[in-house]
């Protein structure tokens, strides 16, 4: 069905499945040893040995090591509550402290050096009007004043930090971030994104972006599909840094099937088995609505704002992509009317205007219209494809070799499935980023070219990117953004003006 989007190699003209899918040239994979030896010790008098053990000894102060002084405070005066001048009590719990300990925290400083009455009070009683905070968590907050080092466990530095933030408690706070920061997952990302809003940690909160935006296509998880929520997945899809494997059109399967596990939570089979029963699942609502494309139901109404960030003029560019996208009719014909008049008069230009690419950097366009499209190299070798699409008669090919990433115009040395143009020179405006990943999603290492125009005569080819072995980590995640044709002012544009509620 929907893997119609992907990487074309050079297809076999009698193959029925030429046209989509992808393949690669493959070519040497290369292996790296290393050695190491150990410098056997030269003989030494024993004597002469005992002589340079003793030696440092003579310039060591001898000394009994005793309990620090931050462990004897943290046992003495807060847990065991020792000269305790207030009792604080919440949800349930009390604990005996110490003012001029408590005093470190914003909260009981503003309470105990103002007018309040509880500044006189031995005994204060707390509301605790955020669900987030337990009794556990006030017991790190309070120890925290007591102790130079807190040990903050991932699977509770929500509630840590939210009892933080009432208390006031700064260094607490930081370094709750740091602990999120460090331990961002697929469990814990979409929890952390939405308690860094309500407690205003924007760092942590740009930290969770960027590895959603890393890993929503490149490690695709039924567990994150359910738990993003329209206004996340509205960023992600809106934005030119998404990750993307392969193509536009998988952006969009990736959307079919975001929103069915947003519609039917409850279903709990494998990532293998979601797309075929997303189809059969919107199949059965076709059915149901005939001619009303599904995001024009009810059911359908809430996806709107999130769907109309698809970049649709490089799905319908491709045939198998173009007749999945109409058959699944989830997209509103008018949405896909429109887009296929702009690639129209696009495609006009290119072929009778004397278009020959873009001469400068437009951000605004690369950043809100560029193809997006990747992929990825599971070991080190020698790789070439290009991507599906018409690209108005610009045949890119991709190689990887000896790392090094080349791009080539191919007019006439390899056999191309489309018309290519035989303009002397094209440009393109591209973006290239490359980057690798641990198990858990976190960014080892990334390289990007940043915007550039490049410039190539027929078959002309380019190194865009060189290597550097040392930093070199495969699996390799290959990411590209491309503008083909020049910007122009559009009466139309793709870009359907959305509600302000969304």
């Amino acid at each position: 069905g929907a893997g119609a989007g992907g990487l074309a190699g050079r297809p076999d003209p009698g193959d029925p499945a030429a046209g989509y899918g992808f393949c690669y040239c493959p070519g040497s994979h290369k292996s790296s040893g290393a050695f190491r030896y150990c410098r056997p010790d030269s003989e030494r008098d024993e004597d002469e040995e005992e002589r340079d053990e003793q030696q440092p000894l003579l310039h060591i102060p001898a000394r009994k090591k005793l309990r620090s002084t931050s462990k004897y405070i943290y046992q003495t005066l807060f847990l065991n509550g020792e000269d305790s001048d207030i009792k604080i009590c919440a949800l349930g719990e009390e604990w005996r402290l110490h003012k001029i300990y408590l005093c470190q925290s914003g909260y009981f400083s503003s309470m105990f050096s103002g007018s309040w009455k509880e500044s006189s009070m031995n005994i204060i009683e707390l509301e605790i009007p955020d669900q987030n905070i337990d009794v556990e968590a006030l017991q790190v907050a309070f120890g925290s004043l007591y102790r130079d080092d807190v040990l903050i466990k991932p699977s509770r530095v929500v509630a840590i930090l939210a009892a933080a933030c009432m208390l006031q408690l700064d260094g607490l706070i930081q370094q709750c971030g740091e602990t999120m920061k460090e331990t961002i997952t697929v469990k814990t990302v979409c929890g952390y994104y939405t308690s860094v809003g309500t407690y205003g940690l924007d760092s942590v909160k740009k930290k969770c972006l960027e590895w959603l935006l890393n890993n929503l296509m490149t490690h695709q998880n039924v567990k994150l599909f359910k738990e993003l929520s329209i206004n996340v997945m509205k960023q992600l899809i809106g934005s030119s840094n998404l990750f993307v494997m392969q193509v536009e059109m998988d952006v969009y399967t990736a959307l079919k099937k975001w929103m069915f596990l947003q519609l039917v939570p409850s279903w709990n089979g494998s990532l293998k088995q979601l797309l075929t029963e997303t189809d059969v699942w919107f199949s059965k609502q076709r059915k149901d609505f005939e001619d009303m494309a599904f995001l024009e139901t009810e059911q359908g109404k809430p996806f709107v704002s999130v769907f109309r960030h698809l970049r649709l003029q490089y799905i319908i560019s491709d045939l198998a992509s173009a007749r999945i996208i109409e058959q699944d009719a989830i997209v509103p014909a008018e949405w896909l009317s429109s887009v296929y008049k702009q690639q129209w008069f696009a495609m006009l230009r290119a072929e009778q205007d004397s278009e020959v690419g873009p001469q400068e950097i437009d951000k605004e366009e690369l950043e809100g219209n560029s193809m997006r499209c990747g992929r990825k190299l599971a070991k080190d070798g020698e790789y070439c494809w290009c991507w599906t699409g018409f690209n108005f008669g610009f045949d890119l090919l991709v190689t990887y070799t000896n790392r090094c990433v080349i791009f080539k115009r191919n007019t006439l040395n390899q056999p191309c499935s489309g018309s290519v143009s035989l303009q002397p020179q094209r440009s393109i405006a591209f973006r290239l980023r490359l980057a690798s990943f641990d198990s858990s999603g976190k960014l080892i290492c990334s390289r990007t070219t940043g915007y550039q125009i490049l410039i190539l005569k027929k078959d002309q080819e380019q190194v865009v990117m060189n290597l550097d072995s040392r930093f070199l980590t495969f699996p390799l995640y290959i990411c590209c953004n491309f503008l083909y044709i020049s910007p122009e002012k559009r009466i139309e544009n793709n870009r359907h003006p959305e509600n302000p509620e969304n």
